[in-house]
C-alpha cells in the first residue's frame, strides 16, 4: 500500500482553501506562549466543553446503567477518533483535523439514540418546529450552545473552525456510501436542509464520515451478545455469509477484526480520484453488516428488551 497518498491535499498551510478551512465566526483570543495548532485549539475546547462531558451517560445504541462494558455516546466518539486518526495519518492527511472533527461529530445527538432523536423529531414536527436531526444539533451546540471562560472569567463561544464546524454537520453516518468525495465549495452550513445534503468539504471529514460506520458495526454486536439480546449461533451466522463474499476469512466477528479489516481496506483503495473508498468486496461485507444489525439488533422492540 503507498503511505501519505493524500498528503498534498491535506488541511495545512500549503493548502489552497487553507484560509476558508481555519475561518472562524470570531477571531479566538491567543495566548503568547500558545503552541497549539488551530485544529488542536479546537479539539481541546470541545474536549473540555460541558457537551463533551454528557456524552458519558448518552446512549450509544443500548441503555443499560447498570453494565460498564456497554458502549456508551462517549466511547463511540472515543472509537470514531481512533479509526479515523489510523486512516487520516495513514493517507498523509492532517491528523488533527481529523481528531477534532471526530471529538466533536456527536455532542448534539439525541439521549437514547436514534430512538430518542426520532421522538425528538415527531415533537419538533408536533409543535411547528423545524426537523431535528443530531448533525445540525451537534452544530448548533458548537456554534450557540457550548462556552468556555477565558482568561478573564469570561463565557465565550467555542467559535470552531470551518473546518471543524463542517465535518461535524456533514459527518452523518448512516447513509450506504461506497467512497466519499470531499465537495470543493465553501458554503454557508446554515444551508444544510438534511442529513448527508453535503460531503464534507475537507478529506479529513470524509474520513470521520467512513470511520463513523466503521466504528460502531462490530461493536454494536458485541454489545448486543453480552446482553442476550443475539446469541452466538446468530454471529456465527453472519460470520459465514461474509465468509463467502470476502477472499479474507474471518476466524471471528468481533471489533478488532472488523475495524481493522475496513481501515486496511480504506487504505488500500482510497485514491484522489475515487474518494475515501471502499473495494467492492469490503462495501458487500458492510451492507451485509448493516443489515444484519437492522434485523437483529436496531429494529427489535426496545421496550420488550429493556424491561
Amino acid at each position: 500500500m503507498t503511505r501519505n497518498l493524500f498528503s498534498r491535499y491535506a488541511s495545512d498551510e500549503n493548502n489552497p482553501d487553507w484560509e476558508n478551512h481555519i475561518e472562524r465566526e470570531t477571531q479566538l483570543y491567543h495566548r503568547k506562549s500558545d503552541i497549539r495548532s488551530e485544529y488542536e485549539r479546537d479539539y481541546t475546547r470541545i474536549l473540555h466543553s460541558l457537551a463533551y462531558r454528557r456524552l458519558k451517560h448518552k446512549t450509544q445504541v443500548f441503555f443499560n446503567i447498570d453494565n460498564d462494558h456497554i458502549c456508551t455516546r462517549m466511547e463511540h466518539v472515543q472509537h470514531v477518533e481512533s479509526v479515523s486518526c489510523t486512516i487520516a495519518k495513514f493517507l498523509g492527511l492532517n491528523v488533527d483535523l481529523t481528531r477534532a472533527i471526530a471529538m466533536g461529530h456527536d455532542l448534539g445527538h439525541a439521549p437514547f439514540g436514534h430512538g430518542g432523536e426520532k421522538i425528538i423529531n415527531q415533537i419538533s414536527k408536533e409543535h411547528g418546529l423545524q426537523d431535528f436531526w443530531h448533525e445540525k444539533n451537534s452544530l448548533y451546540f458548537v456554534d450557540q450552545i457550548e462556552t468556555l471562560e477565558d482568561d478573564h472569567h469570561v463565557r465565550r463561544n467555542l467559535n470552531l473552525t470551518y473546518a471543524v464546524r463542517d465535518g461535524i454537520i456533514s459527518h452523518c453516518g448512516e447513509m450506504n456510501q461506497k467512497a466519499i468525495i470531499k465537495r470543493n465549495e465553501s458554503i454557508d452550513l446554515k444551508d444544510y436542509l438534511y442529513p448527508g445534503q453535503y460531503n464534507p468539504y475537507t478529506w479529513e471529514g470524509c474520513v470521520v464520515k467512513m470511520s463513523d460506520k466503521i466504528a460502531y458495526l462490530a461493536r454494536d454486536i458485541e454489545d448486543a451478545l453480552r446482553l442476550n439480546i443475539i446469541d452466538e449461533q446468530l454471529v456465527e451466522d453472519l460470520r459465514n455469509h461474509l465468509n463467502q463474499l470476502t477472499k479474507s476469512h474471518f476466524d471471528a466477528i468481533n471489533n478488532g477484526t472488523i475495524v481493522n479489516y475496513f481501515i486496511l481496506d480504506v487504505c488500500q483503495n482510497s485514491s484522489i480520484e475515487k474518494g475515501i473508498c471502499l473495494s467492492d468486496e469490503a462495501f458487500e461485507v458492510m451492507k451485509k453488516m448493516m443489515s444484519f444489525n437492522y434485523k437483529n439488533i436496531y429494529l427489535i422492540d426496545r421496550i420488550e428488551v429493556h424491561t
